[in-house]
């Protein structure tokens, strides 16, 4: 895969499977731009210093201005990789009405709000670029958006997730005869400390890695993915 001298925005870059995204396409040459809210987020962050990535602060991807403001000012966006989001579980029972607009402001929000200004953003890029037209967009799903009864106990975060792939595939159809190709994964439980803090007795190592999706979601966002639309790719690992 070969981004020289394309800028690709990752929301959410700066954690666990973000950081191995922006690992992955700094080894091919990319910028990567990443908006950033709660600054401690960036302590643990291992590529703050490295010359091909730019963070911008202050960025609130639930709110439009905010999101317009930072898209509006990249240079000549190749592709988005959309990747901030958030989690809860609890039963219906227990989940207020506050706490599901929540969920959908983190996840299914800041989605479309990225998709929105990044295909602005694309639209006004030159040609010269590479040749390059259209560009790349890659969303983040869960297993329980593409498979709702494994989403129990979850129904507000599964619910935020399958709105991320359907709004995926209605994308893709949209942006297609501009050459934007709009894909996502879902993942399943990522291997990252915090899953495994938070289920220690689990076999880990069926899980899949950040590494290994960050593979995925790379090709899907660069100039060789030729074809791939429209779909929301599994990555379970064995899981």
């Amino acid at each position: 895969m070969n981004f020289d001298e394309l800028h690709v925005v990752v929301s959410g870059g700066t954690g666990a499977l973000g950081s191995a995204v922006v690992q992955r396409l700094l080894t091919t040459g990319a910028t990567c731009h990443l908006p950033n809210f709660d600054p401690a987020e960036l302590e643990q962050f291992p590529h703050t210093d490295h010359p091909n990535v730019q963070i911008t602060t202050g960025v609130d991807l639930t709110e439009e201005a905010s999101v317009a403001a930072f898209y509006g000012n990249l240079p000549e966006l190749w592709a988005s990789i959309n990747l901030a989001g958030g989690f809860a579980m609890a039963p219906l029972a227990e989940t207020a009405g506050a706490d599901m607009m929540k969920l959908f402001k983190m996840n299914t929000l800041t989605c479309f709000l990225c998709c929105r200004e990044a295909v602005k953003a694309m639209r006004e890029r030159p040609t010269t670029t590479r040749n390059l037209q259209g560009g790349r967009i890659v969303n983040v799903a869960a297993r329980p958006g593409i498979e709702p009864r494994t989403g129990t106990g979850m129904a507000a975060y599964t619910a935020s997730k399958a709105a991320v792939a359907a709004l995926t595939q209605a994308l893709a159809e949209e942006l297609a005869p501009e050459g934007i190709w709009v894909n996502a994964v879902a993942p399943s439980i990522i291997d990252t400390p915090a899953n495994r803090d938070a289920m220690p007795q689990a076999d880990h190592s069926q899980w899949p890695k950040p590494a290994e999706i960050a593979e995925t979601i790379s090709f899907l966002a660069a100039p060789d993915n030729a074809v791939t639309r429209g779909a929301v790719v599994s990555v379970f690992g064995m899981s």
